[in-house]
């Protein structure tokens, strides 16, 4: 019983460890701006993680101090986590499927349409209601402002690799519209600027600028799901770990069960 209870322990201090990216990937959401202004992934994350850590520490208490319905209690909540963090590493993959950015002639930064995205995410920001919070959070932010910072020069900005989904939908028009560019968040209107209602959203004002546009949401969409992909890839193979660790806990437990009925057995026999 020694051995395995020593072997529970170690392995639920190895689930303990396993607890700390999936808590660092919700921290790492939430200290991200357009993660923070959406608040919709980091806090399920987070408690995810810290399930997982008081979960492990209570198989890691069980294992050591040889508490068995601490242990079967461990057993039984590991396996609900296990399959919660299957779920959101599917629900993650489904939402994130869909969307990518489209090439605009004569420029090297991406731009990005709305419809692209997976109807779940869509819905997140059609609301009015919704959107009014999170433009606001954006626009609190110094992510245009940086803008103008780098680029002085049109050719300089057109051939900007660097620019983010946010920025490229929020901080300029679209590129179909034909605006002249002063600097990357001022803009000479065209003759005819109705090719798209993003066009006719977009204003010169640096608290609006293309915030009410579907640029603008699409931008913030294509940034989710690129930092929601990595997310993934933490909770991917976090996942495969703790299912290797429950399977041997698995094992461990059933050992020390045996080895407890073998000598219960013996002292039996011999009295």
């Amino acid at each position: 019983m020694a051995l395995s209870s020593n072997v529970m322990g170690a392995i639920n201090f190895v689930a303990i460890l396993l607890s700390i990216p999936v808590i660092g990937a919700g921290v790492w959401l939430a200290t991200e701006p357009d993660n923070s202004c959406v608040k919709l992934l980091q806090w399920p994350v987070i408690v995810l993680g810290v399930l997982i850590l008081v979960v492990s520490l209570a198989g890691f208490i069980g294992g050591f101090w040889r508490i068995p319905w601490l242990l079967i209690l461990y057993l039984v909540a590991m396996l609900i986590l296990i399959i919660l963090l299957a779920c959101l590493v599917v629900f993650i993959y489904m939402v994130t499927s869909k969307g990518s950015g489209h090439l605009p002639p004569s420029r090297a930064y991406l731009e990005y349409r709305l419809d692209d995205y997976s109807g779940w995410l869509r819905r997140r920001v059609r609301s009015s209601y919704k959107w009014d919070r999170i433009k606001s959070c954006l626009s609190s932010t110094q992510m245009c402002a940086e803008l103008n910072q780098s680029y002085t020069m049109a050719q300089d900005f057109f051939n900007a690799h660097d620019i983010t989904p946010l920025q490229s939908g929020c901080c300029k028009p679209p590129t179909e519209c034909g605006y002249t560019f002063v600097n990357p968040t001022y803009w000479i209107s065209p003759i005819n600027n109705a090719a798209d209602m993003d066009c006719l959203q977009w204003s010169n004002d640096q608290m609006q600028l293309c915030y009410n546009c579907d640029s603008c949401k699409a931008g913030l969409l294509a940034n989710l799901k690129k930092e929601w992909r990595r997310v993934d890839i933490i909770l991917i193979v976090t996942l495969v770990a703790l299912i290797l660790v429950y399977l041997i806990g698995c094992c461990a437990f059933r050992n020390a069960k045996t080895e407890d009925l073998f000598r219960k057995y013996k002292q039996g026999t011999y009295t």
